[in-house]
């Protein structure tokens, strides 16, 4: 008999039980501390906290590169963005790259495997029909091609520029209307929460798994928040967190009353730290350095959740490492899907997830656009010579809501402990000498095999 994929398929499912449905929610901008489970005090998440007790709490994962198009490259392709050419970019409007189609996205390898496939929110992968969700493994998609504040209003009401094109809604890579207006705007977190509902609903107990990505447009500025929160809570970035948190419930609800909850297997993360130059339209990175835009840990820590009932233990906490590049590889595990054809540098914590082990994988590599900015090996990571945006010491802009200027940061070689120091504050190069040049040689290697394995970037016309 041959074992054709189908049959393998058809046995793995025989011998472990049938394939959990997977439900990944991104948010957008959304700091390590701002979910209440994570420590914030002004934000109320009720739904985000039960998420926690009925799944596993990441302490240590890492968004790939702190910007919104190169997280999202990894979080589909399983790879360090900038070996596909997307490193340190957020594309613009009618940009001629995106994510290369010669690249299997995590939901091309899910639908191989039998499941269909749906994506709502943001895409930032190329807004160019070549590289849309509908030319990588998505079935159905109602998204918008970039972030929220590439349209021509600004950040605020009375903000107008003249930068870019009016923001599109796209349904299945075809042109659904505009985000004209600050209404709009404030309806964005429920439209996208409705329509993932409307995709559970209508997928759930169909004979086949579902893999629904919500990618929430919010908390990115500029704040959109719907009249049920707007005014609640102690600012604006709190009435958006509340709106966000309140479909997540509608969501979980979603899976709960069509009878698929048990087998379905839920992650909630965000793409990048927070932008914190909006002041109180900011998130919060707690106790880390910085924020988006840079390698400090406030710019690439992010929050993490993982629910799998009877998997994934309820209620845990786990500082293993892992990021969003190993979404993919630890999805297809679960899932019993086929491994991408090209190789990847994603590495599957489904292990750690599980409680079966403590640890999942056991180095990380910074980059910011093509550059590797820092190492982390263990507890240790070493900072390279590299100049970064800050936000310490920011003046505050004028008007609420407005983006202050950055600052200039700049590091030399410096070792930080992050077990004892996660502020990176304490530099202790010169008493681990011996630590400082394992990790300079780890960072020479990592390097040139990233030089070694780059791949051509997704481009019109090739």
């Amino acid at each position: 008999m041959r074992l054709t994929p189908t049959l393998c398929l058809f046995l793995c499912a025989s011998l472990f039980g049938a394939q959990p449905n997977v439900v990944l929610i991104m948010a957008d901008d959304m700091g390590w501390a701002d979910p209440a489970c994570y420590g914030s005090k002004q934000n109320v998440t009720p739904n985000i906290d039960k998420l926690a007790q009925d799944g596993t709490r990441f302490t240590s994962f890492y968004a790939t590169q702190a910007v919104c198009t190169s997280s999202r490259c990894a979080l589909m392709s399983g790879c360090y963005p900038n070996r596909l050419g997307l490193g340190g970019t957020a594309l613009p409007p009618k940009s001629k790259l995106g994510l290369s189609t010669t690249e299997e996205s995590l939901a091309t390898l899910l639908r191989k495997a039998g499941y269909h496939t749906g994506i709502v929110g943001k895409w930032h992968l190329g807004d160019n029909s070549k590289f849309l969700p509908p030319a990588h493994g998505f079935d159905e998609s109602l998204v918008l091609p970039y972030s929220n504040d590439m349209w021509p209003l600004g950040y605020v009401p009375g903000d107008v520029t003249k930068n870019y094109p009016p923001l599109p809604w796209l349904a299945d890579g075809v042109p659904f209307g505009t985000v004209k207006d600050w209404t709009d705007m404030d309806a964005l977190t429920t439209v996208q929460g409705f329509r993932a509902v409307r995709f559970i609903r209508q997928n759930a107990g169909k004979g086949k798994p579902f893999f629904l990505y919500l990618a929430t447009s919010m908390p990115h500025t500029p704040l959109g928040v719907s009249s049920e929160f707007k005014g609640k809570g102690v600012n604006r970035y709190a009435d958006t967190m509340a709106d966000i948190d309140d479909k997540i419930g509608s969501v979980l609800a979603a899976l709960r009353e069509t009878g698929v909850e048990k087998n379905t297997l839920v992650i909630f993360t965000s793409d990048n730290g927070p932008w914190l130059n909006f002041g109180r339209h900011a998130g919060s990175a707690g106790p880390f350095r910085e924020g988006k835009g840079t390698t400090w840990e406030g710019g690439v820590r992010v929050p993490f959740i993982i629910r799998w009932p009877g998997v994934v233990p309820a209620g845990k906490v786990t500082s293993a490492l892992a990021g969003n590049l190993d979404v993919l590889p630890t999805l297809v595990e679960a899932c019993g899907a086929s491994k991408p054809v090209l190789p990847i540098d994603g590495q599957s914590f489904l292990a750690a997830a599980k409680g079966t082990s403590a640890k999942a994988r056991e180095n990380f590599a910074y980059y910011y656009g093509d550059k590797l900015e820092a190492v982390r090996v263990g507890k240790w990571k070493l900072h390279l010579p590299h100049t970064y945006r800050s936000y310490e010491n920011l003046v505050p802009a004028a008007v609420d809501g407005k983006p202050a200027a950055y600052k200039q940061g700049k590091v030399e070689w410096e070792l930080y402990n992050l077990e004892s120091d996660e502020a990176e504050r304490n530099e202790v190069s010169a008493a681990h000498p011996d630590v400082v040049a394992d990790l300079k040689a780890f960072a020479e290697a990592e390097r040139k095999r990233m030089d070694e394995a780059k791949r051509p970037v997704g481009h019109i016309g090739n």
